[in-house]
């Protein structure tokens, strides 16, 4: 039986690695760094949680306390990650917008700050799909 921790891992992986195969076939730019980024299509964070909470499901039964718990646990992280970490998102490019109307012409020592912390419902959803596409393809069988 595979190990439901490494199988969720590696779920959050694959969905790491489709961030920079997506930016590759749709903006045709290879962006290496995209692996190590928050944010993006499909969500990493979704895709870990719903591989996770799955394999719990198959394993512990769908009616078992431990399955609701990640359960839980999973629709928090998802949460998160399209609400706290979104609007955190949003502020951060507004900073750097005001920060860059204000200071037009200058040089302004130090960073813009990072503005892709967060997920929309459609990289949530692509998470999920990674999710349960690797759920089925390394878990579910072997679980």
């Amino acid at each position: 039986m595979i190990n439901l921790g490494i199988i969720a891992l590696i779920s959050g992986l694959v969905a790491q690695a489709a961030k920079v195969v997506i930016e590759l076939v749709l903006h045709r730019q290879f962006r290496p760094s995209l692996f190590f980024d928050n944010g993006g299509m499909p969500s990493s964070h979704t895709a870990t949680v719903t591989t996770l909470t799955l394999a719990i499901g198959k394993v512990e039964g769908y009616g078992s306390s431990l399955f609701s718990l990640v359960l839980i646990f999973s629709l928090f992280v998802i949460f998160e990650a399209t609400g706290l970490r979104q609007e955190i998102g949003k502020q951060a490019e507004l900073l750097n917008d005001l920060m860059d109307r204000a200071l037009a012409g200058r040089k302004v020592p130090g960073h813009r700050l990072r503005e892709l912390m967060g997920h929309t419902w459609g990289e949530v959803a692509g998470g999920v799909v990674v999710g349960v596409g690797m759920y089925l393809w390394l878990g579910g069988a072997a679980v």
